[in-house]
């Protein structure tokens, strides 16, 4: 054997990825790119590309692309609603806060989220495993509206009536939010648009939501 290919020999093997390193990776390039170019995205051999690996690793760590989907679904808007709630709580006065989080929900700066959004809508009619984590997550977002709307609400305002006005919120921000994906829709604020029919609801003085 030559000196040459003992020194070659000789040289260190990059450190192997721990299994819990190696999931963390490939979760994070299916969430990349979901948010660059949508769920429908994500297949066996877009994920591997996008973290640098073989297919044949993907499958190795992903129990089915079905469940990644699901997965990486999950993460991305759990994400958004654990920032949005944070962003919320934030603001002490109860009225101030309700604004906070509607006007947070509307800003138009979480776009690629949306997209995430209505891809899941669409494939979760052919995926039982993505529609429950969709139906999670709604639920998810509904819980955080009520909390919201019963702090900023009369103390008398029961918690079915909450639980009514907060699937009204949920509904016509996911529509303003799909119709602005493709520029759709009267201009002007969004928030306007609600907070007439929350403030309303709650009882609240016209122009609470939107000074």
């Amino acid at each position: 054997m030559s000196t040459a290919s003992k020194g070659a020999d000789a040289r260190p093997r990059a450190p192997r990825s721990s299994p819990a390193e190696r999931t963390a990776q490939l979760a994070a390039a299916a969430e990349a790119l979901a948010l660059d170019e949508g769920l429908h995205a994500l297949t066996l051999r877009a994920v591997a590309a996008r973290a640098g690996v073989a297919s044949s690793l993907v499958a190795h760590y992903a129990p089915s692309m079905e469940r990644l989907v699901a997965d990486t679904f999950t993460s991305i808007v759990g994400a958004e609603l654990a920032e949005v709630r944070a962003h919320a709580i934030a603001v002490r006065d109860p009225t101030a806060r309700l604004q906070a989080l509607l006007a947070t929900l509307l800003d138009g700066s979480r776009d690629d989220v949306t997209g995430v959004w209505v891809d899941a809508w669409s494939i979760a009619r052919r995926s039982s495993v993505l529609a429950e984590a969709v139906r999670e997550q709604m639920s998810a977002w509904h819980a955080a509206i009520v909390d919201a709307l019963r702090a900023a609400a009369p103390a008398s305002m029961h918690a079915r009536e909450l639980d009514r006005v907060a699937a009204h919120v949920l509904a016509m921000v996911d529509g303003l939010n799909a119709h602005e994906l493709v520029d759709y829709g009267p201009t002007g604020s969004g928030l306007a648009l609600i907070a007439r029919v929350v403030e309303r609801e709650l009882s609240l003085p016209e122009g609470a939501l939107t000074r």
